[in-house]
């Protein structure tokens, strides 16, 4: 016994001697100063603190076998190590055994408690303090992904700010001033154009290509102003520029509308123009006299050259189906017209389509299911020629768009009676015939590259072919023309208003320079403004 407590005496001498002494002094002087010191530079020296602390933990594991025995024979002879109480030197031998209270159990055994010092090794606190440094490295490794992050966006922030002092560094030399800049200026400005075109419309009859142009390009320039606000505000002058260009082309406009001009004068029957310039706006005369219905048939005035002071007006509705030809009025005036007095009412048997033409006191009209054109005099009120119209297409097959039965169609000008219809060898494109109004003999024929089918009605004036379009429900356009004096066609545009969907008939009357218009069950009138 006594050669064992003098091994464990040297075991802790040495241990003092190494320094590593009481594990909790050895905590106090190592462990929280290291922590305190972590814990103070995390962010700055983070990495170089965590690997100390682990190899701080290595170490201390590494003692703490011995640890555990020396604590372990500390508490089993606990006045071994004990200083003397007289002279308070380790190596005088101290008292060994010590009176004690105790018990006896049931079984004769004698039974004491013994309290030892606390001088185990703090194993659950190194075990925070482990846990605690891999919560650190954690912290650390995430900061340390955002900072490289940071890097990246402050390089991308560098690059703009380079570009952008490049682009002011242009205008600076430049002359864009920052004044030009005002995008509400431009607002305002453009909102004037808008407004002076509207009123501009208003105000001129008929329609007019050049201001509709400006209204459109007003309107794509507010949705590119809006545009450029919201992104490269730098392209403000150029949009400046061509507002400047707008506002000389709309004053020309108004300057050009408030000049008094009177349409050039032209006698009626005469073709000394250059052609279709301008219609007006729709004259609605009223509603057909068999009511709203009858929404197919044809009106218009009588054309005679021998007379042409002569007022003679003629409207034939469509039965309900849209075929059948069968009563028309005759008025004596425009007036009598208005007033629902006709000079008589007949019925004929039988017309097809919205076809028919009234020429010099005759009306012209396509016999009901065949290809025959006929003559009826309405003086007398009968049949005087029936007529086969050579190569026409019968039926249905190439009438207009939207108006059925109309494949062969009667048209009057300056010259005299037209028809104009398609054949199978034209492939459904328009012909037009020159007729004999006494014999009802093809004169002359010339063939078009228009597909008839793919109009909505034509007219004839002054020996041109006009064909019309619609635009929408409540706008048609004359957007085709063919000139059989010249063979020559074109395109043009002239926009007419209507009041409903469908066209059924125009009828052109060279007295008094008019288009005669059936539009569903309606009867319109419009001027016609020709080119000096």
């Amino acid at each position: 016994m006594t050669s064992l407590i003098q091994k464990l005496k040297k075991y802790h001498a040495s241990s003092l001697r190494l320094g590593w002494g009481n594990p909790q002094t050895l905590l106090k002087t190592s462990f929280v100063p290291l922590l305190s010191h972590l814990l103070a530079e995390k962010m700055k020296h983070t990495q170089v603190a965590v690997l100390l602390l682990m190899q701080s933990l290595n170490a201390l594991t590494a003692t703490t076998v011995t640890t555990e025995v020396t604590s372990h024979l500390t508490t089993t002879l606990p006045y071994l190590t004990q200083p003397s109480k007289t002279t308070g030197n380790l190596h005088t031998p101290p008292t060994l055994f010590a009176n004690v209270s105790g018990s006896v159990d049931d079984e004769g055994t004698c039974q004491c408690s013994v309290y030892l010092p606390d001088t185990t090794f703090p194993v659950q606190k190194a075990e925070q303090l482990e846990i605690i440094a891999a919560t650190l490295s954690e912290k650390f490794e995430i900061e340390l992904s955002q900072v490289r992050e940071y890097s990246k966006m402050i390089e991308l922030y560098q690059q703009q700010i380079l570009n952008l002092t490049i682009r002011v560094e242009y205008m600076e030399k430049s002359s864009v001033s920052y004044t030009e800049l005002d995008f509400q200026l431009l607002k305002v400005e453009i909102s004037d154009l808008e407004r002076l075109v509207t009123q501009l419309k208003s105000s001129l009859v008929g329609s007019n290509v050049i201001v509709e142009q400006i209204y459109l390009e007003i309107t794509n320039l507010t949705i590119l102003v809006n545009e450029l606000e919201s992104l490269d505000k730098n392209n403000v002058l150029a949009i400046r520029r061509q507002i400047v260009s707008l506002q000389n082309r709309l004053k020309e406009c108004e300057e050009s509308t408030n000049k008094t001009t009177v349409p050039p004068y032209f006698p009626p029957g005469s073709c000394i123009h250059r052609g279709l310039l301008n219609v007006s706006q729709p004259y609605i005369v009223k509603l057909n006299w068999r009511g709203f219905s009858y929404k197919y048939g044809s009106w218009g005035r009588d054309y005679s050259p021998s007379n042409p002071e002569e007022e003679v007006y003629w409207v034939a509705p469509l039965n309900t189906d849209g075929k059948l030809l069968e009563y028309y009025r005759i008025y004596s005036s425009f007036d009598d017209l208005l007033l629902f007095k006709p000079m008589y009412e007949s019925r004929i048997t039988y017309g097809e389509g919205s076809g028919a033409a009234l020429y010099n006191n005759y009306l012209y009209y396509h016999a009901y299911s065949s290809k025959h054109m006929v003559k009826h005099d309405l003086k007398t009120n009968t049949m005087v020629l029936r007529k086969d119209l050579p190569d026409a297409v019968s039926g249905n097959r190439f009438s207009y768009a939207g108006v059925a039965w109309q494949g062969i169609d009667f048209a009057v000008d300056e010259s005299g009676l037209w028809v104009i219809y398609s054949t199978e060898d034209s492939m459904g494109n328009i012909v037009i015939s020159k007729l004999n109004e006494t014999t009802l003999d093809v004169l002359n024929t010339w063939q078009t590259r228009q597909y008839k089918p793919s109009v909505s009605n034509a007219f004839m004036v002054c020996g041109v072919l006009y064909a019309t379009r619609p635009m929408n429900t409540r706008k048609e356009e004359i957007f085709y023309m063919y000139d059989t004096s010249t063979g020559q066609e074109g395109r043009i545009s002239v926009v007419m208003d209507k009041k409903l969907d469908t066209i059924q008939s125009i009828d052109y009357n060279p007295t008094d320079q008019r288009l005669y218009v059936y539009n569903d069950g309606y009867l319109l009138r419009y001027d016609v403004t020709f080119q000096p």
